[in-house]
């Protein structure tokens, strides 16, 4: 990424500012009622092991609330975040709330941003947030790279999902979920699952299913808990 100019810098810091604002009124006019399977992030955290967060790309709003909370208990939590220099904005954020920045892209510096993920797990046991199938999609089609940089670095999986009570989405790719003020949040953690070792790509397709209806098991879970809520 080219250095930026101090103009920018400006720029960049003043719109992180915004939207640090818009993602706070959100969280906070939100009610979390329920946070189903935390026993499922004590198997996998300790003072030297990390793990690999997934959720779907439609799920960042509140999928990365639970992560800053799990920063305030003293988990190192990393992001991915594109190169462009409008990822500075969303970089800025991250690191103001405590969490690692990790420069990169799937598209566009796949093997790159690999390589940094895994030298932040195994060397700095830091536990990188993935959002399975982004950044372009298909909606809700887990890929099969998660599974190998699971298996690479011999670190569990930890699928989470959540679901809001009322909720607007946007007309893109992955419909992007933004809980309407004042809804309510029901956040659902599943097993952590370790890719086996020695499978190549190829043979990873019973593997990548099994994980990709986990996420949408959860996604229906933390649905039925709100429901229950109102009855």
């Amino acid at each position: 990424m080219a250095e930026l100019t101090a103009r920018q810098r400006l720029t960049y810091s003043l719109f992180a500012v915004i939207l640090k604002l818009v993602i706070r009124t959100i969280w906070s006019t939100c009610r979390v009622t329920h946070i189903v399977g935390e026993e499922n992030v004590q198997r996998v955290t300790g003072d030297d092991t990390a793990f690999i967060p997934c959720y779907w790309h439609q799920h960042i709003m509140f999928g990365s609330w639970y992560m800053f909370q799990l920063i305030k208990r003293g988990i190192r939590i990393g992001f991915l975040v594109s190169p462009s220099k409008d990822g500075e904005i969303a970089a800025n954020v991250i690191k103001s709330w405590g969490g690692t920045v990790i420069r990169g892209s799937e598209t566009r510096t796949g093997a790159l941003a690999m390589r940094d993920m895994y030298n932040l797990i195994t060397r700095e046991k830091v536990s990188p947030a993935i959002n399975t199938d982004g950044p372009q999609g298909p909606l809700h089609v887990f890929k099969v790279g998660d599974l190998m940089l699971s298996q690479f670095t011999k670190t569990p999986l930890l699928p989470l999902a959540y679901a809001a009570s009322s909720a607007w989405y946007l007309h893109s790719w992955d419909r992007f979920m933004i809980p309407k003020p004042f809804s309510r949040i029901a956040i659902v953690i599943g097993e952590p699952f370790t890719t086996p070792k020695g499978l190549r790509a190829e043979d990873l397709e019973p593997q990548r299913l099994q994980m990709e209806n986990t996420l949408k098991d959860l996604t229906r879970q933390a649905e039925a808990l709100l429901q229950k809520k109102a009855l």
